[in-house]
C-alpha cells in the first residue's frame, strides 16, 4: 500500500472535498496503514479535522506531531497500538475508540483518561465520573504521597547551596525510590501508578526544587450563590475566594536561575539585561470558581484588563480606585481585584456564560443633576456571543448587546473612539460597534458601523497606534491579517487589506495560527504563532504598503527579530506588552512567565536601516511557578494562558488553566 497522499485524503473525506483544510470528518480505516504512514506534514494541513477513523490499519502507535488542533472523534479500532500517550497531542478529543488492541490494557485506559481532559467517551462507555476521580482525587492522593516521601527522606539530603550534579544525583535516587515505594490503588492499575508518580516526581523536582514546602492555607469563608445573573458587593466577592498560599520567601524566583533549572541558559543576553527585575509574587487567588468551588482547578482564565485612571481628582469613589485595579475573566464570572491587597472588590456572575475578554473604556455620562462626570466602563464577551456592559462605580450591568451568533474570542475599545468597540467572533467576523452613552436612566443605543470578513477565526486584534481609526490588525487561526477600518468610506462589509507573509519551514509562508499579537511601541508588532517556540518582532510601517491599491494583497513582514521561548507546540498561551517599559511577556505550558526586557534593542530597530537581529534574544527573567496548596493539595499541571502588567509594570497579572489569578509585585 502506497503511503498517504493528498489526492487519497480528499478522496476520503466524508463528504468529498476539494481542500485539506476543509475536511472535517475522514475514514481512513482498511487500508493497511502503519505509522510511518501518517506524514505529520500532509496532516498538520487538516486544520478543521473533527472525526478521524483510522480503524483496522497496522498502527502501533502514533506519530507526536499531527498537529490536528480540532479533533474530537478518533477510531483506533483493530490496530496493533502498544502506547496510548501520544494521543495527548488531541487535548479537544472528546471520543475515544481503540478496542481490539491486544496490548493494550487497563492502564491505558487510565493514562488516556487523565492526558485527554475532555474526555467523555471512550470505548463507548460514558467515563466522565472516572476520569474526573482520575484526574483530581487520584491526582491529588500522590502528590500529597510523593510530597511526603521527599519531605521524610530526600529534603534533608540537599545541602543549602548545592551544585547541577548533586541536583542531578538526588534526583536519580528519589524518582527510583518514589516509582518502588508510592502505591496506591489496586495492583492491576500499578503501572500506571508508576507513570503518574514518576510524572508528578519530576514535575516537583523541576518546578518546586529550591521553594520551601508549605502546605499551610488560608481558607475564607464562601457563599452561596447560585443566581443566573448578580453583581457581588466587596465583601461577598472576598467570601468567595480561596487564598492560595505563596512560597516562603527565604528563596525567591529571581533572573539567577538554580542550578537544577533546565532554563537556566535562557537568561539574559547582556549584562545590562542582566539585571534582577525582583518580581515577588504576591497573592496567588481562586476566585472565578464555579458554584464558588474550592475544588474548581479546571474553571480557564482568559483576559485581564488594568482599569484606566480617570483624571485626577475626578473621582472620589472608592471601590474602584486606580491602574493597581484589574478585571479578569474566566467561566462564569469577571472579578475586579486590587492587585496590592489582593481584595476582590466587586464579582459578576452569568451562571449561563463562559467569558473570554474585557476591555475598559471610560464615558462622560450625565449624572442625575444634569452634570457632567467621567466613569469607566467594563464590556465583558464570551461563549455565548452577548456582551455585557457593566458600570462598576454603580455596581449595574445596565446593557448588552447581542453581537454574534457565535463565541467572541476577544473585544477591545478604540482608543480614540470610547463608544467604539470591536468584537472578534467564531462566526469570523469582526464586528465594529458604537455602544452609546447611557442616560440617567441607563438607557442606551448601540449601532454595528462596519463588520470585517476573516478567512479563520479571529483570536487577537490590535489597533494601530499611529493610526487606530484606520487600520486593525488581527491574529487569526490562520493568517495575520490587516483591515482598512476608516468609516469615511462607504463599504460596510469589508474583505481583509493584507496578509503576512512570515517564515515558515521551507519558505515565506501566510498559512499558521496566529494566537498572540500585540504592539510593542507605534511600529513594532509581536506576534505568536502556532510554530513551536515562535515569537517574532517585524516592523508594521516596513511591511505594510499604505501606497498599494486593491485588497487582499499578500505582504512580507519585515522581521526585526524572534524571542526565545519555549518548545512547546501548545496553542492560545498569548502573549501581552508593556509599551511603557518596552517589556514583552508571555507565560508556558509550565507555569512560568518568560519576560524580556528590549529597551536596548528598540531604538536600533527603529531606523529605516535596522537590521534583523541575526540570534533569538533569550528572555531577561523568567518567572518560576511556585509549589502551591490550596486545603492542602496541589494544583494539578499549571497553563499560563495570560499575562498582563500594568502600564507602569509595578504589577504583573498571571492567569492560568487551573482557577488561579497569580499576581506578583515589581519590588
Amino acid at each position: 500500500m502506497s503511503k498517504i497522499t493528498t489526492e487519497l485524503l480528499l478522496e476520503r473525506a466524508v463528504p468529498r472535498s476539494t481542500r485539506l483544510r476543509k475536511i472535517e470528518t475522514l475514514n481512513l480505516s482498511k487500508l493497511q496503514l502503519k505509522t510511518g504512514d501518517l506524514d505529520p506534514r500532509l496532516f498538520s494541513r487538516l486544520r478543521h479535522l473533527q472525526k478521524l477513523d483510522l480503524s483496522d490499519n497496522l498502527l502501533d502507535k502514533f506519530p507526536n506531531s499531527l498537529t490536528l488542533p480540532d479533533l474530537r472523534v478518533l477510531n483506533c479500532n483493530n490496530n496493533k497500538l502498544e502506547d496510548v500517550t501520544a494521543l495527548k497531542q488531541f487535548p479537544l478529543l472528546e471520543e475515544l475508540t481503540y478496542e481490539n488492541n491486544v496490548y493494550l490494557t487497563l492502564n491505558d485506559d487510565y493514562k488516556v483518561m487523565f492526558l485527554l481532559q475532555n474526555l467523555r467517551l471512550l470505548n463507548g462507555k460514558d467515563i466522565t465520573k472516572l476520569a474526573n476521580h482520575v484526574r483530581r482525587v487520584n491526582s491529588r492522593k500522590l502528590t500529597s504521597k510523593v510530597t511526603a516521601h521527599w519531605k521524610k527522606f530526600f529534603r534533608d539530603q540537599l545541602p543549602e547551596k548545592y551544585t547541577a550534579e548533586q541536583v542531578k544525583s538526588i534526583k536519580k535516587k528519589f524518582l527510583k525510590s518514589v516509582q518502588t515505594n508510592v502505591v496506591y490503588g489496586p495492583s492491576s492499575l500499578s503501572e500506571f501508578t508508576r507513570w503518574r508518580v514518576k510524572m508528578i516526581a519530576e514535575e516537583f523536582l523541576a518546578y518546586s526544587l529550591g521553594l520551601e514546602l508549605n502546605s499551610d492555607t488560608e481558607p475564607e469563608e464562601k457563599t452561596d450563590e447560585n443566581e443566573e445573573e448578580s453583581t457581588e458587593s466587596p465583601r461577598e466577592a472576598a467570601e468567595d475566594v480561596a487564598q492560595v498560599v505563596t512560597p516562603s520567601k527565604r528563596k525567591r524566583n529571581h533572573s539567577k536561575s538554580s542550578p537544577g533549572n533546565k532554563r537556566s541558559k535562557s537568561q539574559a543576553s547582556t549584562e545590562e539585561e542582566a539585571e534582577d527585575v525582583s518580581a515577588e509574587p504576591l497573592h496567588f487567588l481562586q476566585c472565578h470558581s464555579k458554584g464558588n468551588s474550592r475544588e474548581d482547578f479546571k474553571t480557564q482564565l482568559w483576559s485581564c484588563v488594568f482599569e484606566p485612571v480617570l483624571d485626577s481628582g475626578a473621582r472620589k469613589d472608592p471601590i474602584v480606585s486606580s491602574s493597581r485595579t484589574v478585571a479578569t475573566c474566566g467561566g462564569e464570572s469577571v472579578c475586579l481585584i486590587d492587585c496590592e491587597t489582593g481584595t476582590v472588590l466587586k464579582k459578576y456572575k452569568v451562571a449561563t456564560e463562559e467569558f473570554f475578554s474585557v476591555a475598559w473604556t471610560t464615558l462622560t455620562m450625565v449624572i442625575s443633576d444634569s452634570r457632567k462626570k467621567a466613569h469607566n466602563i467594563l464590556a465583558a464577551a464570551g461563549r455565548r456571543g452577548i456582551v455585557k456592559l457593566i458600570h462598576v462605580a454603580a455596581d449595574f450591568c445596565y446593557g448588552e448587546i447581542k453581537a454574534h451568533k457565535k463565541p467572541i474570542a476577544t473585544v477591545c475599545f478604540s482608543p480614540t473612539q470610547e463608544t467604539h468597540l470591536f468584537t472578534a467572533s467564531y462566526d469570523k467576523r469582526i464586528a465594529l460597534w458604537d455602544i452609546g452613552i447611557p442616560d440617567c436612566d441607563y438607557n442606551f443605543k448601540a449601532s454595528q458601523l462596519l463588520v470585517l470578513e476573516t478567512a479563520s477565526i479571529p483570536l487577537r486584534i490590535a489597533l494601530v497606534p499611529t493610526c487606530p481609526e484606520q487600520y486593525l490588525l488581527a491574529g487569526c487561526e490562520d493568517g495575520c491579517f490587516a483591515w482598512n477600518i476608516k468609516l469615511d468610506k462607504g463599504q460596510k462589509s469589508r474583505p481583509f487589506e493584507a496578509i503576512f507573509q512570515f517564515p515558515g519551514d521551507e519558505s515565506m509562508t501566510t498559512s499558521h495560527r496566529v494566537d498572540g499579537l500585540a504592539f510593542l511601541n507605534d511600529d513594532v508588532v509581536v506576534s505568536k504563532s502556532s510554530k513551536p517556540g515562535c515569537i517574532y518582532l517585524w516592523s508594521w510601517s516596513r511591511s505594510f504598503d499604505a501606497k498599494g491599491k486593491g485588497c487582499q494583497r499578500t505582504m512580507s513582514a519585515v522581521i526585526l527579530a524572534e524571542l526565545e521561548w519555549s518548545t512547546t507546540d501548545m496553542s492560545y498561551l498569548t502573549l501581552s506588552t508593556c509599551p511603557a517599559k518596552e517589556y514583552v511577556f508571555c507565560g508556558d505550558e509550565k507555569g512560568s512567565v518568560w519576560m524580556y526586557n528590549l529597551s536596548s534593542y528598540t531604538t536600533a530597530w527603529g531606523s529605516a536601516k535596522g537590521k534583523r537581529s541575526e540570534r533569538r534574544i533569550p528572555p531577561t527573567q523568567i518567572l518560576q511557578w511556585p509549589e502551591l496548596r490550596v486545603n492542602g493539595e496541589q494544583p494539578p499541571e499549571v497553563l499560563v494562558n495570560n499575562v498582563v502588567a500594568d502600564p507602569a509594570f509595578s504589577y504583573l497579572v498571571v492567569l492560568t488553566s487551573v482557577n488561579i489569578t497569580a499576581i506578583w509585585k515589581k519590588s
